[in-house]
């Protein structure tokens, strides 16, 4: 699938969302969210992580978001973009403007899929968004030729952890560089307290054997 995910949400709030992979975008999609500015209205933007692009649409309060493989391009993206504001709109009317999180999410991420589908395997889904009016053709003309922000996000968490307890087995060995360590020093003294009492048993057995006349202490056990 070429298009990944999708996000529809007013403000800071998700109401629908649809995640057709494994990967944490959903958790990049709130903290883009999160940080974009009140007052940025009705534009667009599109922010590069890794072979990713989000592309993002802001208009009538709503912003929508997708994320699909940098290789589609970002025409289909956001002609893909303008049909869920469509259909959205269309189908809650002003029930967006007050809705609580994720309450369209159970009927629309349906829609979501659907159309992700669409967009990404459905040969006609080009030409049809191709033939859109005229503005919307200077719109994503002017998009696709100026926008070059570019945005860093954490992607993958397994590869942060690993890099932390890199980073921690570093300073261990900075602070430690013979690889000392108190436990390791609590078994070398237990090695050592056994050493030290086989030793003694074996003194007291050979001075015992020398005064018995042998090693089965003749001797000394008539």
């Amino acid at each position: 699938m070429w298009m990944e995910y999708c996000m529809v949400g007013r403000g800071h709030v998700v109401l629908a969302d649809f995640n057709g992979t494994s990967t944490n975008a959903s958790v990049i999609a709130r903290q883009m969210l999160e940080n974009m500015a009140e007052g940025d209205t009705d534009n667009h933007a599109s922010f590069s992580r890794d072979r990713y692009l989000f592309h993002v649409k802001r208009t009538d309060g709503l912003t929508l978001l997708c994320m699909a493989d940098d290789a589609l391009g970002r025409r289909i993206p956001f002609a893909f973009l303008e049909d869920i504001h469509q259909r959205f709109v269309k189908t809650y009317g002003r029930a967006i403007h007050s809705a609580p999180a994720y309450a369209m999410n159970d009927e629309f991420s349906r829609v979501l899929s659907q159309q992700m589908d669409h967009n990404s395997n459905d040969p006609n889904a080009d030409r049809l968004n191709r033939s859109k009016d005229e503005m919307g053709k200077r719109i994503l003309i002017k998009f696709w030729t100026g926008v070059t922000t570019s945005l860093e996000l954490p992607v993958d968490k397994t590869a942060t952890l690993q890099g932390n307890t890199i980073r921690f087995r570093k300073q261990a060995r900075m602070l430690n560089p013979k690889g000392f360590s108190f436990c390791s020093f609590l078994n070398n003294a237990s090695v050592l307290t056994l050493c030290c009492r086989v030793a003694m048993v074996l003194i007291i057995y050979r001075v015992l054997a020398l005064f018995c006349r042998g090693l089965l202490l003749p001797s000394c056990l008539k």
